[in-house]
């Protein structure tokens, strides 16, 4: 062996990152629905591994089935680990096919674990003077570190030489056995000593040297957790011997030639394509196949069937852009782009900001793509010592001007929304935005990150510029005015380019799903465009009645405050916890009814809300929280939200966040004010109309069971609604048998709470601790529910066994909603896809139907030229700010309007309010 002396011995730690990739994963699936994330997170990883690690013999160990050496010492030994999951099962044989198939040796040993096969190869590679490098992500393989032997975590990126053993865990490596053995190994089920966590482990062989040693002195150690050791003498030799991992394993069966058994053979070529065909990996196809443009390789051969199979990042290297990109700087060179432009069939257009807030961010630069590679950027405001001559921002961007507000010039960005409001910042009125990659990729799949750079990653295989490489991070991070040219030129040309790349990955994927483009092109793509008018006009506040309800609710919260102290019989500090927690269950002895993650009795909401039944205390404390969340959300923090040149609030629809297609709203979030409280009322009574006009909602009428009632076509529920009856009172009188005119409040109550439960998945001990009745009789009302509405429960049914089948489901439009964890072997995981599989039809078809109706609402107010304004869309419910002179026209349309946007089984139905204020409007 002495001829090894200079050589390298690769070993990896298979068991340990079959796990962590099958668990770090999503649910990815190949042509034929078998599952592949592990399979695809082992390859990449490895293909990364032997790249950045040369090495001249290389070892994939995994463990073997059946019993260890260390079950027969001890029977508990890994006893709490539950069965591997059926996904990982069917991946196992693929994964050692595809290793073999790279060339990678395997070895499984029979009675030992895959670490004693690492620990007797790393023992005889260190012996014969080789360098030994070990990828896992097991810390007790820290035992084996050594001059020679260094381990690497290929997930976090982590090295550990003996210095580094003693940074991490605080003892050198010939200790971490002890030191295993005092704190335990919860994973494998071995017990250490109780209450003896890593501090006070590396503080007592610091002190004593070795676990032997402390055990010869026990009797010197004090408290609790020394009595804890004094009672675990017996057993610590024991646990020793299990966290020990084993060096001497006969490997003479499975290395007949010694360590030249693990020399790396050549890639079986056939088999590999064969596997990569199989399960999808398309990118890896295409680059054993030598074809360059992976990324639109890809797009072009997706189908139906496997459009979230695949993506360019099975890759497991992300590649770097050439970035050779021009800066224009001279009139010469804006007039030739400015050809390029008018030239082009599509742009890619970014702005670079020195602000991210929309209506107050302003231009230092743009961005252009006309063809993959070819870019540039235009710099205009970077301001720092040294920095080159640049073109004058406005007389440019008047000469760009022409071109931008050009409807029949095509453009194309990443949020080409927030890029609208920056350049109106500037008078320009963005026109021709034909398409957007960020609701492409949210129209494709909703539950993926829509960022960028994640997409890049994913769909081209390709590393992008982050923002904080060139800007840094924190408090150190300077504005992009400051950033070098040539470095923004790289930074932001590269986004531009990227961003036409992402949308010729994905219009060939849209392009075969009708339905999905038809979300795109007909429901996203035109709410971008109302949302952005809405965002700009933004909703005029009083602030001054924000102001005096703030006051008056910090003296209410003191008012509780003082009852508060009074009940538990001294100050406490209300928003503490800790503190809660030692008046209610420490000092007053109320019953724990559950406990945090750290064993503390919980004060949530749910437990307050449970006590306040039958103690006064937790009740003021509820009353206090509310108040708080009020105050602190809006009634202080909304005045100071008020853009002081519009005099208006301004929120953020985020079009590409909820999965289910429902927009979110942030600075502020309009759709979370409570209603249910008059103080909640109160904070929308300050969305006011200006003088000479009023303030309109329109809100559906129980739209999602109207959805219900389309999809399952329900004869009972289709009925009730073609009637005109209210649904609650004609589901309870089906539920309770009793005629219509006779249900009582309480049974429309149970009725209702039973309606919208069934729609969320709801169960009977769910509806049983909202009606705060008996489980079974919660039971006895569901069973009574699904026989009188037989559609309902068939829908349920069929509904859950598609998403089984497809991982998905879709809207009434054919926004399609991926479920990733649909075929989960985690029960709750998997009935919590169910629930949302049931669920998300629905919802997802409202927020169709509401981005509908927005759209139809704002061609109507456009094309008859109106004055009226478009202000705020919650949920189900379009809120306008209209002229006096308008409101009896908008009074009559609007729910015309909103109730033509689909043609359902049942009729749609839009009720509108009028008020001075949004509250009065209801």
């Amino acid at each position: 062996m002495a001829t090894d002396s200079n050589k390298t011995l690769l070993l990896i730690d298979g068991s340990s990152y079959l796990y962590r990739a099958f668990h770090a994963m999503p649910d990815l699936r190949g042509p034929t629905g078998a599952p592949t994330g592990a399979l695809r997170g082992i390859i990449a990883m490895l293909k990364k591994l032997v790249k950045e690690v040369p090495a001249d013999y290389i070892g994939c160990v995994f463990d073997a089935k059946g019993k260890t050496f260390r079950d027969d010492l001890y029977p508990e030994y890994k006893a709490q680990r539950p069965s591997m999951p059926d996904d990982l099962r069917a991946q196992i044989e693929p994964i050692h096919a595809a290793i073999a198939a790279m060339g990678l040796p395997i070895l499984m040993v029979d009675g030992v674990e895959a670490d004693d096969v690492i620990g007797t190869l790393c023992r005889q590679a260190d012996a014969a003077g080789m360098a030994v490098v070990v990828s896992t992500g097991d810390k007790d393989m820290a035992q084996l570190v050594s001059p020679n032997v260094r381990l690497v975590n290929t997930m976090s990126e982590e090295t550990l030489d003996e210095a580094g053993v003693v940074a991490k865990f605080g003892v050198a490596p010939d200790r971490i056995v002890d030191y295993l053995a005092l704190i335990g190994d919860t994973v494998d089920n071995v017990p250490g000593v109780p209450k003896c966590g890593p501090k006070t482990a590396v503080k007592w062989l610091s002190e004593y040297g070795s676990l032997d040693a402390i055990m010869v002195n026990s009797d010197k150690i004090g408290g609790v957790v020394g009595q804890n050791l004094r009672d675990t003498l017996a057993w610590l030799p024991m646990g020793r011997q299990l966290v020990t991992i084993k060096c001497d394993v006969d490997l003479s069966q499975e290395m007949p030639q010694g360590m030249a058994s693990l020399s790396p053979r050549d890639a079986d070529k056939p088999t590999l394509l064969d596997l990569f065909e199989a399960y999808g990996f398309k990118s890896w196809l295409a680059e054993m196949k030598g074809d360059a443009a992976v990324g639109d390789k890809i797009a072009a051969e997706g189908n139906s069937s496997s459009l979230r199979s695949f993506a360019p990042s099975d890759v497991g290297e992300l590649t770097e852009l050439p970035r050779d990109y021009e800066t224009i700087l001279t009139e010469s060179q804006l007039d030739a782009w400015l050809i390029k432009l008018a030239g082009a069939g599509l742009v890619a257009l970014d702005t670079e900001t020195d602000s991210l807030e929309p209506l107050q961010a302003h231009i230092v630069g743009i961005s252009f793509a006309v063809a993959e590679g070819e870019a540039a950027y235009l710099p205009l405001a970077h301001r720092y010592a040294d920095a080159p001559d640049q073109l004058p921002l406005e007389p440019t961007l008047a000469r760009l001007k022409p071109w931008l507000e050009d409807a029949a010039r095509p453009k194309l960005g990443q949020n080409l929304k927030y890029d609208q409001h920056v350049f109106a910042n500037h008078g320009i009125h963005l026109a021709g935005v034909t398409e957007d990659t960020l609701l492409q990729s949210y129209v494709l799949d909703s539950t993926e990150r829509h960022g960028m750079d994640e997409l890049a990653a994913k769909h081209l295989g390709l590393k992008a510029i982050s923002y904080e490489e060139v800007a840094g991070k924190g408090v150190k991070q300077i504005g992009f005015g400051e950033v070098a040219v040539d470095v923004a030129t790289r930074y932001a040309a590269e986004d531009a380019d990227i961003t036409l790349r992402l949308h010729r990955a994905f219009a060939p994927q849209l392009a075969q799903e009708p339905r999905l483009d038809y979300v795109y092109r007909q429901i996203e793509l035109p709410s971008r465009e109302v949302l952005f008018k809405m965002e700009r006009h933004g909703v005029l506040l009083d602030s001054q009645q924000l102001n005096r309800q703030s006051h008056e609710l910090g003296q209410t919260m003191l008012k509780l405050e003082q009852e508060a102290y009074e009940l538990a019989g001294q100050p406490f500090n209300l928003g503490s916890p800790k503190q809660i927690g030692e008046i209610l269950f420490d000092k007053l002895k109320l019953p724990v009814i559950k406990k945090t993650p750290k064993g503390a009795p919980s004060t949530d909401e749910d437990v307050l809300t449970e006590l306040a039944r039958d103690y006064p205390l937790p009740a003021k404390l509820i009353a206090h929280r509310s108040l708080a969340k009020l105050k602190s959300t809006y009634t202080d923090k909304l005045p100071l939200m008020v853009n002081p040149r519009t005099g208006r609030v301004h929120t953020n629809y985020g079009q590409a966040t909820a999965v289910t297609g429902r927009l979110a709203s942030n600075d502020p979030n309009l759709q979370n004010i409570p209603v249910r409280t008059q103080e909640g009322r109160r904070i929308r009574e300050a969305f006011i109309a200006p003088p000479g006009h009023v303030i309109v909602s329109a809100d559906y009428s129980q739209i999602e069971l109207r959805i219900m009632a389309h999809l399952s076509g329900d004869e009972g529920m289709l009925k009730a609604f073609d009637a005109g009856i209210d649904i609650h009172r004609a589901t309870a009188a089906e539920v309770f048998g009793t005629p219509p005119d006779e249900v009582s409040s309480d049974q429309r109550r149970y009725a209702k709470a039973i309606n919208f439960g069934l729609i969320y998945g709801m169960s009977a001990f769910g509806l049983a601790a909202q009606l705060d009745i008996e489980r079974s009789a919660a039971q006895n009302y569901i069973d009574r529910y699904f026989a009188r509405y037989p559609g309902v429960a068939n829908y349920m049914q069929t509904t859950r066994e598609t998403a089984r089948e497809q991982g998905y489901v879709e809207t009434w439009f054919g926004r399609r909603l991926w479920l990733p964890e649909i075929r989960s072997s985690n029960q709750g995981r998997r009935q919590g896809a169910e629930r949302a599989a049931i669920n998300a039809p629905m919802q997802g078809t409202a927020a169709d139907l509401i981005k509908l109706a927005m759209i139809a609402v704002q061609d109507w107010l456009e094309r008859t030229g109106m004055a009226s304004k478009l202000i705020m869309q919650v949920h189900d419910e379009l809120v306008l700010e209209v002229p006096d002179s308008e409101l009896e026209q908008v009074r009559v349309q609007l729910p015309a309007l909103m109730a033509g946007v689909a043609d359902l089984k049942v009729p749609l139905l839009a009720e509108v309010g009028v008020g001075l204020n949004w509250e009065a409007a209801h």
